[in-house]
């Protein structure tokens, strides 16, 4: 009745790879989830387009910064050589990029991980306080959207490897 609808790029919970750096970070009572989606673009390339979020991102990102500009959190990321979007980055190789900043609340760090025709943004989390844990409970399932939207974007962009 109402005919086939194209959905767009499967994107799936996915185990981090077990090659990523993102590993190092890990310790109890840490927050990771990992998407990943079919695409042979390098890391950048796949990073670059995460961090364009559309305006309804975009929006949800103007809230944050509203609602958490008295708690002096950081909204902006801190000045880097080098940044993906307001996001410092950490470390990047051929197959993997890791961005993300130390804050009063918490810790983070996103990998955008590529190989095998698959991308992979992981996210990591390391809440310092309560308020930390707070932040990451509210923000949850605004950070799946994104990151979902985020790699469906990645997955309907054909960018062949470098």
């Amino acid at each position: 009745m109402f005919g086939t609808m194209n959905a767009g790029p499967e994107v799936k919970a996915s185990a981090l790879p077990s090659e990523s750096h993102l590993h190092g970070h890990m310790a109890r009572g840490d927050f990771l989830d990992c998407y990943s989606v079919e695409s042979a673009m390098t890391p950048r390339q796949a990073a670059e387009i995460i961090t364009e979020f559309p305006g309804w991102a975009r929006f949800l990102v103007l809230v944050r910064r509203v609602v958490t500009a008295p708690f002096g959190l950081s909204n902006d990321g801190p000045q880097a050589r080098d940044k993906i979007g307001p996001f410092p980055v950490e470390a990047e190789t051929e197959s993997e990029l890791i961005a993300g900043l130390n804050d009063k609340h918490l810790d983070f760090r996103v990998s955008v991980f590529s190989d095998g025709g698959r991308v992979s943004l992981a996210t990591w989390v390391h809440p310092h306080n309560i308020g930390g844990r707070l932040y990451l409970a509210v923000i949850l399932p605004f950070h799946i959207l994104i990151a979902r939207n985020a790699l469906a974007r990645v997955g309907s962009t054909s960018k062949p490897q470098i």
